[in-house]
């Protein structure tokens, strides 16, 4: 049998984190996901481990969470009526629900066990698409997120002796809960690429906030214009990431790939296909591989197109951690497609991509920038506000 290289994160408990009817994130997309990954045979090789979630202990939830936080969390499972936005739990955003403690501390042990298993050596690869609740702050729910399973996962690589964690966040909002956790400390360098925080949630992640007093150039902000494509974005992921990731030298790297940078997303702004998610997913995979011994953790996230979206992103997510990249150009299968249909009414989308094979031309940094152009700028007010810090040349680098 094969050396276990990889484990995806799975169990039937997830449908508990459910914040009701007509709210976005709706269970059923992490659902669709499996049942997609599977179908397409992704999770059927002696490489490829499935493991079952845990729940995260009042202790893991402390090293990042206020025992307020906890305290409300608790008292809203055992009484939805009673919250009444009590650390940002009961409002539109995050409704209570009954045992939304349980529900959301199963993610966090999740991803716990993911990032425990990949520090510790056990395993290569890891992820969780039910992590990535990026927005939670230590003292409260934010943004469809209870708790912070990144920054409780990132926190236990740095109790067992981690010194450089890298957070890649490619959601379309920006990271703020788990830049704010991190903010003063130099052993974890935040990166997040979204959509600015002029035109949307949670209206954070300027290219000058860059840390802390003690973690200066530590956060690394990239606001993008709303609209911005294929082209443009992946144009700036390749003209920040890769340049000051390795400038830092990360011993791990753990990532968040909320999907709501599709075009289709009914909640955000920015106009990316299925194909340059997938390009991305294997970029970040490099990344680990060049840099950080192959040590990678990756987490869901953002994405409201339940059936369309979600479903095909994080199974070509799941190919590039179990090393079977899915080609956009497959045909999705057809049981997939009946379940789809069956269950929801609604027709499911026939391949795994968008662009019917058509290339994306997003051009390299170093053969020039237009300091016209929206996203060029945006590129270049990141690169001007960190940089210099790390000794690197904002127009040369």
């Amino acid at each position: 049998m094969a050396l276990t290289q990889s484990w995806v994160m799975w169990d039937e408990r997830y449908s508990a984190y459910d914040f009701g009817p007509g709210h976005p994130m709706h269970p059923s997309r992490l659902d669709l996901t499996h049942r997609l990954a599977a179908d397409l045979g992704l999770l059927d090789h002696d490489d490829v481990l499935v493991r079952p979630a845990r729940h995260a202990s009042d202790e893991e939830l402390l090293r990042v969470h206020t025992i307020d936080l906890l305290e409300a969390v608790r008292a809203a499972s055992a009484d939805p009526g009673s919250a009444h936005g009590r650390q940002g739990i009961g409002t539109e955003d995050n409704p209570a629900f009954s045992g939304m403690h349980e529900a959301t501390t199963l993610a966090v042990g999740a991803t716990l066990e993911a990032c425990e298993a990949v520090w510790s050596g056990q395993v290569l690869r890891a992820c969780n698409i039910a992590g990535g609740l990026h927005h939670a702050m230590p003292e409260a729910a934010s943004g469809f997120c209870v708790y912070n399973d990144i920054a409780v996962g990132i926190q236990r690589m740095l109790d067992q002796g981690a010194e450089r964690v890298v957070y890649l966040d490619l959601d379309a909002h920006h990271g703020d809960g788990v830049e704010r956790c991190f903010w003063n400390d130099p052993r974890v360098l935040t990166v997040s690429l979204h959509e600015t925080g002029r035109a949307l949630f949670p209206g954070t992640g300027f290219p000058g906030d860059i840390g802390g007093p003690r973690a200066q150039d530590s956060a690394v902000n990239v606001a993008l214009p709303p609209g911005t494509g294929d082209e443009g974005w992946l144009r700036a992921y390749q003209a920040v990431v890769p340049t000051v990731v390795r400038a830092f030298d990360p011993q791990v790297v753990v990532s968040q790939h909320g999907c709501d940078c599709h075009y289709s997303d009914p909640l955000a702004h920015l106009s990316v296909s299925m194909d340059a998610l997938a390009v991305a997913y294997g970029w970040v995979r490099e990344l680990a591989d060049d840099l950080a011994g192959g040590r990678w953790v990756s987490l869901g996230g953002g994405g409201y197109q339940l059936v369309d979206v979600v479903p095909r992103a994080w199974t070509h997510l799941i190919g590039v951690v179990t090393g079977r990249p899915v080609d956009p150009g497959t045909a999705t299968p057809d049981s997939w497609r009946r379940h789809v249909e069956q269950t929801y009414g609604v027709p499911a989308p026939e391949v795994m991509g968008d662009r019917g094979g058509r290339e994306i031309r997003y051009g390299r940094w170093e053969d020039g920038f237009d300091p016209e152009d929206p996203v060029d700028s945006a590129i270049m007010a990141t690169r001007r506000a960190v940089f210099p810090g790390w000794g690197l040349d904002p127009y040369l680098d």
